[in-house]
């Protein structure tokens, strides 16, 4: 198996979930008594919320470059926005980083779509990241809410989601949101941030959502075994 190095702390509460289903994925190839080894580095969510790119790409390089010297083989980022470093990042260690985009990308091809609407914070909707691996890798195209919608969702995410609150307000508002995104052309759904699927729940929609955590997760387990 391959040692697996990862970078959470962005949120706490993602990172616990990266690990649970990372293991439990795992537990189901090697047997539920055994469990894989992994590197993991839990940062200071502040990184983020400070929004100083320079500082972001710095300390995720620092970071990515202590695991690969610690014997990791392979890179996870455990959240959504901090994948605005890959192009960055990814250059300057000889370890791939599973970008959370090919995921994406492959599930919904699988699924034959071909448009997918985008929820999560606003570096994440309004960021390259996302739109330009899905395009580049599967010319997926990606629409986000309207402009009047993007700070409402920010809040949720940086000031509820991601320290563990989750109300019906912020509920109905993504709701809403996935309603008007397939109104727009979207056949899916990116729940662009780890916490999302927490709230939003599959039954309570009327297009496909696209879990990132549990796709990306997937994703790492696959690296692990192969």
């Amino acid at each position: 198996m391959k040692l697996l190095g990862l970078i959470g702390g962005t949120s706490w509460h993602s990172t616990i979930e990266y690990y649970k289903l990372i293991n439990e994925l795992a537990g189901k190839r090697m047997g539920e008594a055994q469990n894989p080894s992994m590197l993991i580095y839990s940062q200071n969510i502040q990184l983020m919320r400070d929004q100083d790119k320079d500082l972001i790409r710095k300390t995720y390089l620092e970071i990515a470059t202590k695991l690969e010297k610690g014997g990791a083989e392979g890179i996870v980022i455990c959240a959504n926005t901090p994948h605005m470093v890959y192009d960055f990042v990814q250059p300057k260690i000889n370890i791939p980083i599973l970008h959370i985009a090919e995921a994406v990308g492959k599930n919904a091809k699988e699924k034959g779509l071909k448009t997918l609407g985008l929820l999560g914070n606003r570096p994440t909707m309004t960021g390259a990241f996302f739109p330009k691996y899905l395009k580049e890798n599967f010319n997926i195209d990606t629409v986000i809410p309207d402009d009047k919608y993007l700070d409402q969702s920010h809040h949720y995410v940086s000031k509820e989601l991601t320290m563990g609150k989750f109300t019906t307000e912020a509920k109905n508002f993504y709701l809403d949101q996935v309603l008007v995104l397939n109104k727009k052309g979207a056949e899916g759904i990116i729940l662009g941030c780890t916490e999302l699927p927490l709230l939003v729940k599959q039954e309570e929609a009327n297009v496909p959502l696209i879990s990132t955590t549990d796709l990306h997760a997937a994703l790492a387990v696959d690296f692990i075994f192969s």
